[in-house]
């Protein structure tokens, strides 16, 4: 037997710190860089540095390290409160950085946006602007369209995420109610060259739809966002109606001359981090199998799904032979009902894996969010275990209704059960590993 499998709990956390690491800026940001414009003579240029993100203070201090000594820089970027790596808060660089509230914007987050947008004026075609993008940067990049306010954009911003709706409708909509963001900052840029940095936190890796795409073109139009705010019953404030109804409010589109000389880079995308850990495993012994990095819907359905295929592993070595991890990734979502409890997407996918598992022999599953939190809480997600359920009922502890009133965090709270690995200052969505032995 291999020795990871004496201990489920750390070989799967060990996993999990695998992915992780794989997509940590540091070591992703050098072979993206572009050189630094010309310091002297008539094609003298600036470079400057802005962006937003979970993993915005990572990328920039990795920037700021890389970047030569002798070359100008200078620049902002948001991140989320207690996001930004300590050596950096202790010994900050040439790229200011900045903290705000995630995932609903707050006065912070505006300002920053509207520091950003006023940096970004009067500069020429020799300058160089880096955006570094990361998941979380629509609400930390928060500056309202014209006509609406920050309220406006907070209730919003709460109504999608209790929708149930997926980020890439989320994000359509933000989008289109935003002054920055689907493709309006790169604008905001021009004559600039932008250079955008990415690091995916969204199903298919597209770049419009990482952090509602501040500096990339948006192929959705108004029409999308008000047909997503109609599906889901999402209410809008009146100018907010009358810029979708308008097209008042309509982002640039592909093959608009403004972005022409753009370049994109993916810095860490879920599938290489999945694929970080696939290795892992192997290496520990132990086969490994991606379903995917693209799993959405309601968590406690994704939850009872992977549990099924868990049992037929467990069973009758079928599809797959024991023992053997099975990993995915993706952004599944939450529809809360009623006021709501504690949690995110990662422990209610886990509670729902849970009850459906049914104390299966030889399970563990650890679902945990890459950016070290999960929802509002200070977890990143929880670990199940075969025992999971005997040991709930030895506190009088009943799942499903944890689960009906979205208060996984603190059922897996009362069992020991979390993983709070605090923020890992980078953010490539949820990660799940069931291991089967």
């Amino acid at each position: 037997m291999s020795a990871a499998l004496h201990d489920p709990r750390a070989f799967l956390c060990h996993l999990y710190d695998t992915a992780v690491q794989r997509a940590l800026p540091a070591l992703n940001t050098a072979a993206h860089l572009p050189p630094p414009p010309d310091t002297e003579g008539p094609r003298r240029g600036r470079t400057v540095v802005i962006g937003a993100g979970k993993a915005g203070g990572a990328m920039a201090a990795a920037v700021d390290a890389l970047w030569p000594a002798a070359a100008p820089l200078s620049g902002l970027v948001v991140t989320r409160y207690d996001h930004v790596p300590p050596a950096y808060r202790a010994r900050p660089g040439r790229i200011e950085v900045v903290e705000a509230r995630h995932p609903v914007p707050d006065e912070a987050g505006r300002q920053a946006a509207q520091r950003i947008a006023a940096m970004v004026q009067g500069l020429t075609e020799h300058d160089l602007v880096l955006c570094l993008v990361s998941g979380g940067g629509s609400a930390l990049l928060s500056l309202p369209a014209p006509g609406l306010t920050l309220e406006d954009k907070q209730a919003i911003n709460r109504a999608l995420l209790k929708s149930g709706a997926a980020i890439d409708e989320m994000n359509c909509v933000r989008k289109h109610l935003s002054a920055i963001k689907g493709g309006r900052l790169a604008a905001l840029c021009a004559p600039a060259r932008v250079v955008t940095l990415l690091i995916s936190d969204v199903p298919g890796d597209a770049p419009e739809v990482i952090a509602s795409g501040p500096t990339v073109p948006d192929a959705s139009t108004c029409a999308d966002a008000l047909a997503i705010c109609r599906r889901y019953g999402i209410a809008l404030p009146p100018a907010a109606l009358a810029g979708l109804e308008s097209g008042a409010f309509e982002t640039p589109k592909p093959g608009d001359p403004l972005f022409h000389g753009h370049q994109v880079h993916m810095l860490a995308t879920p599938q290489q981090a999945l694929e970080a850990a696939a290795e892992a495993a192997r290496a520990a012994g132990v086969e490994a199998h991606i379903l995917s990095d693209e799993m959405e819907g309601e968590s406690r359905v994704v939850g009872q799904v992977q549990a099924a295929l868990a049992r037929a592993v467990a069973r009758r070595g079928a599809p797959f032979a024991k023992p053997c991890v099975i990993l995915s990734g993706g952004e599944t979502t939450v529809t809360v009902q009623g006021q709501g409890g504690k949690g995110g997407r990662a422990t209610e996918f886990l509670l729902g894996c849970a009850i459906a598992l049914q104390g299966q022999p030889g399970v563990h599953v650890l679902a945990a969010d890459t950016d070290g939190i999960d929802g509002l809480e200070d977890n990143a997600g929880a670990i199940v275990t075969p025992d999971t359920l005997a040991r709930a009922a030895a506190l009088g502890l009943k799942p499903p209704e944890f689960l009906d009133r979205h208060d996984a965090y603190s059922f897996f709270a009362a069992l020991g059960d979390l993983v709070v690995p605090g923020p890992t200052y980078t953010n490539v969505n949820d990660f799940r590993a069931v291991l089967v032995n």
